[in-house]
């Protein structure tokens, strides 16, 4: 059984933020800033999910990753979240990984050299797929 959506202002505004931060996602794509990008598009994913975690009634974690929560609390989300949470963990994983390399780089790993567009058209659509689930999944 799905419990109840009780949307709470620090819900809405984590979602009301990712939104706004998926807007500024274009101004660094045109520049060709692909390793900014993918660190903005991994901030629309986790604020948007931290919504979805708040609305349900669970305390997201204080992390960048919320996998975990997810899957702990498949079943209180809503039945439009659950279908995909296996995508919406994978890409909250997958994008937390990239963060710290794609901010700050490493001796052997220049970002703005790194990151291709690809990476970037690939972090874009996986962020717009999470900020749709969520959003679709609070309006029911």
């Amino acid at each position: 059984m799905v419990a109840a959506i009780e949307t709470d202002e620090l819900a809405d505004d984590y979602l009301h933020r990712a939104a706004v931060r998926r807007e500024v996602v274009a101004m660094h794509f045109r520049p060709g800033g692909w390793a900014d990008v993918v660190c903005e598009c991994q901030k629309v994913v986790e604020l948007a999910l931290k919504a979805l975690l708040r609305a349900c009634g669970i305390d997201p974690p204080r992390s960048q990753d919320v996998s975990p929560a997810l899957f702990d609390n498949k079943e209180a989300l809503p039945a439009d979240a659950q279908v995909h949470v296996q995508r919406l963990a994978a890409v909250s994983r997958h994008l937390r990984r990239d963060l710290e390399l794609a901010f700050y780089g490493a001796e052997d790993l220049v970002p703005s050299s790194f990151y291709l567009r690809e990476d970037a058209e690939q972090a874009l659509q996986d962020a717009d797929f999470v900020l749709a689930t969520v959003t679709g999944a609070l309006k029911r």
